[in-house]
C-alpha cells in the first residue's frame, strides 16, 4: 500500500476533518445532528477517498469521487452558513478556505492523473 501520510492534499484534509469535528461541537441541537453529522462525514469520506486514490493503480475513478466529495463539502458549508449553523463567520471562513483548497488540489491531482494516464497508453500505429 502506498504511503500517504506526506501528502499535502491528505494533511489538509485531516486539518479539515479535525477543523469540522471541533466546529460542529458549538452548533445548536438541531444543526448539530443534521448538517453537522454531513459534514462530519463528508470528511471522513474524503480522507477515505485520498487513501483509496493514492493506493491504486487507475486513480481516474477515485479522484473523480473525490472532485465531487470537495465539491458538496464546500456546497454544504454555505448551506450550512445560511442556515446559521455556524456560530461565527470566522468559522465559516476557515473551513470554506480549507474546502476550497481541497477541491483546487483534488482537481489538480485529477488532471495531472489523467495526463500521466493518456501517455501511458500503448500506440496502435504500424499496425
Amino acid at each position: 500500500m502506498a504511503r500517504y501520510e506526506h501528502l499535502p492534499i491528505y494533511l489538509k484534509a485531516m486539518e479539515m476533518g479535525v477543523y469540522l469535528d471541533t466546529v460542529v461541537r458549538n452548533f445548536s441541537r438541531y444543526h448539530k445532528y443534521t448538517i453537522g453529522q454531513d459534514l462530519r462525514d463528508l470528511s471522513r469520506n474524503i480522507i477515505k477517498l485520498i487513501i483509496r486514490a493514492n493506493s491504486s493503480v487507475h486513480k481516474t475513478e477515485s479522484l473523480f469521487d473525490l472532485v465531487q466529495h470537495c465539491e458538496m463539502l464546500k456546497t454544504m458549508l454555505f448551506f450550512a452558513k445560511e442556515t446559521k449553523a455556524f456560530q461565527n463567520f470566522n468559522s465559516f471562513q476557515y473551513a470554506t478556505g480549507l474546502a476550497v483548497l481541497l477541491c483546487k488540489q483534488s482537481e489538480g491531482w485529477l488532471q495531472s492523473s489523467k495526463k500521466s494516464q493518456n501517455h501511458q497508453l500503448p500506440s496502435k500505429a504500424g499496425r
